[in-house]
Parts: structure tokens; C-alpha cells; sequence
């Protein structure tokens, strides 16, 4: 475990963390682009998976100027965040469900990368880092940027588009069972007719033919 005794060391350690977490979302993000069927949202994660090929780089030299190493930490917040993904686009779903399901799988990334560069900025500020100051800064604003517009496809089109699969089911549902009551009312119209104690009508007139002949 690593030794933390000052704001500079922790510092370093979560930049490594996100450099971490950065790599790993390149992995993810054209798996992402692929299951989406929205050309929007595809569009989306393809572009910001340029943006996180550059927030890599800003890490790189934001550890550079530290004279820390260059290398990824791993990151196990990052991973079981990806792996929820991934369990979810193994599901067998609508399109319109799984673009609404990966907008927010992606928003849980954002929100943990706000989170994280928000505070790495805050103590490269406090500690006079200014030019890694302003390279988090530029990362944040974009992470930002990016949970904005995930936001915007879900409220304009997305979200919208996944509930009319709940009224389309509902309907089936109903045609389902209206044509069940269908099908029980012509079993029990084709039904052979019964007599008073449940005796079929031809048994009865085999019956009454016997006795009218004396046996």
C-alpha cells in the first residue's frame, strides 16, 4: 500500500487513478458506439472517446510535471463501473431500452470523472500547480460537457422513445387476452349440446329408441 503523508503524494496517486481510468474507457467506449442503435448517441461516445485519448495525454503530462511516474494505478472504481455496462448490453433488449440504458451507464462514468478531476484540480491549485491546474480544468469542462449533451439526447428523443415500448407492449398485452376470449367463446359455441343430467343429445336418442322398440 502506498504511503500518503502529504496533499502532493495523494495527488499523484489519483492522477495515476484516472490515467488508469481513462485506458480503460477507451477499451469501453467503441464497444458502447456499437450496441447503440441512436446515430446520435453513437456519434456521442465516438467523440468523446477522442476527447479521453486526449485527457490520457493531459495525465501524462500532468505526472510529467510532477516528476511522477507515468503509469495507470488501476483503477477499481472505473472497472466495476464498466462492468455494470457490460452486463447490461448482454441483455436482451429493445433498441430504444438500450440506448436509454446506455446513455446512463455512460452518466455514471461522467459523474465519477467530474468528481475525480474536480478534486485533483482543487489540490493542484492549493499546491501552485498552475499549468496542471489549468490542464485539469480543461478536462473537467469537457467531462462536463459531455454528461450535458448525454443529458439532452436522453430528455429530447431517448428517454421518450423507451417509454413507447411500454404502451406498445401494454398493447399486445390486451390483444392477447382479447384474443383468448375469442377463442373460449367459439370452444364454447362449437361444444356439443348436453342433456338435463349432462347426458350428450345423441345418448338420449339412442336411449328413447331402445324403449319405444321393447328393449
Amino acid at each position: 500500500m502506498p504511503n500518503l503523508e502529504t496533499l502532493q503524494e495523494l495527488l499523484v496517486h489519483e492522477l495515476q487513478d484516472l490515467y488508469n481510468a481513462e485506458n480503460q474507457m477507451m477499451k469501453a467506449l467503441p464497444k458502447m458506439a456499437r450496441r447503440a442503435a441512436s446515430s446520435e448517441l453513437r456519434n456521442a461516445f465516438e467523440e468523446h472517446l477522442g476527447q479521453t485519448e486526449m485527457h490520457a495525454q493531459r495525465l501524462e503530462r500532468a505526472l510529467a510535471l510532477l516528476d511522477a511516474p507515468v503509469r495507470g494505478r488501476h483503477c477499481d472504481g472505473m472497472q466495476g463501473i464498466i462492468e455494470e455496462g457490460k452486463k447490461l448490453m448482454e441483455e436482451d433488449a429493445s433498441e430504444e431500452v438500450m440506448d436509454a440504458g446506455l446513455i446512463a451507464a455512460a452518466q455514471k462514468v461522467e459523474h465519477y470523472e467530474i468528481a475525480s478531476y474536480g478534486s485533483v484540480k482543487a489540490w493542484a491549485d492549493l499546491l501552485g500547480h498552475e499549468e496542471i491546474t489549468a490542464l485539469l480544468e480543461e478536462t473537467l469542462s469537457e467531462e462536463e460537457s459531455a454528461d450535458r449533451r448525454l443529458s439532452e439526447l436522453a430528455e429530447s428523443a431517448v428517454n421518450a422513445e423507451a417509454a413507447m415500448t411500454d404502451s406498445e407492449s401494454a398493447d399486445e398485452a390486451d390483444s392477447g387476452e382479447e384474443a383468448e376470449s375469442e377463442d373460449a367463446s367459439e370452444a364454447e359455441d362449437e361444444s356439443p349440446a348436453r342433456g338435463t343430467r349432462g347426458r350428450p343429445a345423441r345418448a338420449r336418442k339412442r336411449r328413447s329408441t331402445r324403449e319405444s322398440q321393447g328393449m
